[in-house]
């Protein structure tokens, strides 16, 4: 399969989330959740063959497009990463993580199943496209996407005219890649936190697909959002995306991501980003989120006091590389050498002048460079 066309947005250095769409739809059917999602990750939309940018296709499997996702991953230098999807696009993100669960790092599964339906009806609206086009079909398909009571939003009058422009033997493939997806017996083999989101008046994956997946998959949490159909994230978008933010728990990461580029500048942090592994990627979140966020951004003392107490903490641990780190960053924070030298010869008294006497000469070079 070739490259699907895809966009990414949001900062360069944050966590990637893949999202997938909906089938007769474009990425743009994630754009109410974009302004929330990219403060936090770096998030990379693709459309599916035939659909907005992605070029046609005359046959297509679910499995095949798990793993254009995983090649799309792999071009962003993403070795873990979040993934998700509507609906079709939550059938391909599910079999990523069945396929590829050491590379999953969160999962969301946004109206979607672990198998659609009997594969009768998919093969009987593939042969009904591609013998009489797509306008029978992108006139009804919004009946089943949104309630009677749909919001009429900028997002939903776009999303209702996306599937006129759909390839229709694209669309077709699609609908015979559904008709032979059922990942029922492997929701076990998911590793990674999962969030499912049901529309609670989606007649096309009703509240019990939605209950098979929340219950197959170790750990998955359920949200039904009321008085939402197939396509819950435009139709009620506050509700789907508060409840993917706190899934995802991007806000106080972004937060401390963004102290921590203040504080050690962005040199430091790039590094430290290209050298983390699998095995130290949560050890690099957990001070992301704990050290830079719910310490750092606490309101209760100003960042220059904050470079004095943990100049003197260092000192006393004798931890000298992290100080030289420190030392820099205290210059950042406000910190004057004179202030710096005032902090190590308090710290000489009551951590002992051995210590404050290396510390001295940490300082010293660390300045100098400066």
């Amino acid at each position: 399969m070739t490259i699907l066309s895809h966009r990414v947005d949001g900062p360069a250095w944050a966590p990637l989330l893949v999202l997938g769409p909906s089938l007769g739809t474009t990425l743009r059917v994630w754009e109410p959740q974009m302004a929330a999602l990219t403060a936090s990750w770096r998030v990379l939309r693709y459309d599916l063959p035939g659909h907005g940018g992605s070029a046609p296709a005359t046959e297509v499997g679910v499995g095949q497009l798990a793993e254009a996702v995983l090649a799309l991953a792999d071009a962003e230098q993403a070795d873990r990463f979040a993934v998700g999807g509507v609906s079709l696009g939550g059938a391909v993100a599910a079999t990523v993580a069945v396929t590829a669960p050491e590379r999953v790092s969160h999962l969301v599964l946004c109206c979607s199943s672990a198998r659609f339906g009997e594969p009768e009806p998919w093969r009987e609206r593939a042969r009904a496209v591609r013998r009489d086009g797509m306008k029978p079909l992108a006139d009804t398909a919004p009946s089943r996407w949104f309630s009677a009571q749909d919001n009429g939003t900028e997002a939903v009058t776009e999303v209702r005219r996306m599937p006129y422009g759909v390839d229709a033997d694209s669309y077709a493939a699609c609908c015979e890649a559904l008709a032979g997806y059922d990942l029922t017996d492997r929701l076990g083999a998911v590793t990674a936190p999962t969030l499912v989101v049901a529309g609670a008046d989606d007649p096309a994956t009703p509240v019990p697909h939605a209950l098979t997946l929340a219950t197959g998959i170790p750990g998955a949490l359920l949200t039904v959002v009321p008085g939402a159909s197939h396509l819950a994230n435009v139709e009620k978008p506050e509700e789907v995306t508060a409840a993917i933010v706190r899934h995802l728990g991007g806000g106080h990461t972004a937060a401390g991501e963004r102290t921590r580029r203040q504080v050690l500048g962005d040199a430091h942090v790039d590094r430290a980003a290209a050298a983390t592994t699998g095995f130290t990627r949560d050890f690099q979140e957990f001070i992301t989120r704990y050290a830079w966020d719910g310490v750092w951004n606490r309101p209760g003392l100003d960042r220059r006091t904050r470079s004095c107490v943990t100049l003197t903490a260092l000192v006393a641990g004798g931890h000298l590389g992290e100080l030289a780190m420190h030392v820099r960053a205290a210059l950042r924070n406000g910190l004057t050498p004179d202030e710096i030298k005032e902090v190590l010869l308090q710290s000489a008294v009551y951590c002992g002048v051995p210590a404050a006497n290396a510390a001295f000469a940490v300082a010293q070079r660390t300045l100098d460079e400066a």
